[in-house]
């Protein structure tokens, strides 16, 4: 896949959010099921006059059906004509066009070599849970999980810890044929806050399928004292899926923000990001 531009076209980003209770998920899929890529791709066609013409959203990361995005990226690729003619009031169109549970915030010409996809450096997630007895609280029953156990937020923070770095997540990611599983997890932190939902935000390079709520998981079971505070990362260490870690529910997850790095370095992060990775002292095959 190449980051050059055709001639005559023009690179986009898209900066946007949607609340994903009614999609399902970010990626287009068939039989007229309602998705945020179809969603905008159909508002873009409409706006901008385009007839049958579809431009074609690449995201930093494709969400699963009733996960929420805060801060998701993507970008398009348009004829500059186009561009030329709609730039100044398309994303007024856009917001009279697209369903109020989807909302594009900005869009801006591209600079080099940009890519929403392979020029992210890091992409953050937030859990929200909560274990007050009485349940969630009814306006964010669609953001919030109950667990319905007393959870311990310092065990689950010193089970946490253990997971940082980078290793092969197999053990927390539905293999997909041909994909990595190893990736960086930078920053697994849980906070109660003074209304008692219990936010754990989540930091990696990039993540595989299901890995965020296949982690949630299975610090709720340390949180709740069904596991000690080692068992996560002898999970991890085993490389293989574990019965007992669930795959929590996805109305709980948000993508918050993601990051890049400056204008001059995105080229080489395009490159390093489509290497196909390994662990020190592992072999090629």
């Amino acid at each position: 896949m190449s980051d050059e531009v055709q001639p005559g076209f023009v690179r986009v980003r898209m900066d946007l959010s949607y609340d994903g209770s009614g999609f399902s998920g970010w990626a287009k899929q068939a039989g007229g099921r309602r998705t945020v890529q179809g969603e905008i791709e159909d508002a873009l066609r409409t706006v901008t006059r385009s007839g049958e013409t579809t431009y074609e959203l690449t995201v930093a990361g494709r969400t699963d059906a009733g996960v929420h995005a805060r801060g998701q990226v993507a970008h398009v690729d348009l004829p500059g004509e186009l561009w030329a003619e709609h730039r100044e009031k398309l994303l007024k169109r856009l917001a009279g066009r697209l369903s109020k549970d989807v909302r594009v915030w900005s869009l801006a010409e591209a600079p080099a070599g940009f890519n929403a996809r392979f020029s992210a450096v890091w992409r953050r997630y937030a859990y929200r849970v909560t274990d007050n007895p009485g349940g969630v609280d009814p306006l964010l029953r669609g953001h919030v999980l109950w667990h319905d156990w007393p959870l311990d937020v310092d065990a689950m923070n010193e089970a946490a810890r253990r997971l940082l770095g980078e290793h092969d997540f197999a053990a927390y990611c539905k293999r997909r044929e041909g994909a990595t599983t190893i990736r960086t997890l930078q920053a697994l932190a849980l906070e109660r806050g003074a209304d008692g939902i219990i936010t754990a935000t989540v930091r990696a390079d990039a993540f595989c399928h299901n890995m965020v709520r296949s982690l949630i998981g299975a610090l709720l079971f340390v949180g709740d004292g069904h596991r000690g505070p080692e068992w996560p990362g002898k999970v991890l260490a085993a490389g293989v899926r574990d019965s007992a870690v669930h795959v929590v529910r996805p109305h709980g997850l948000t993508l918050e923000e993601v990051g890049y790095p400056a204008d001059e370095l995105l080229a080489a992060r395009n490159k390093e990001a489509r290497n196909r990775r390994s662990l020190p002292g592992a072999g090629c095959c």
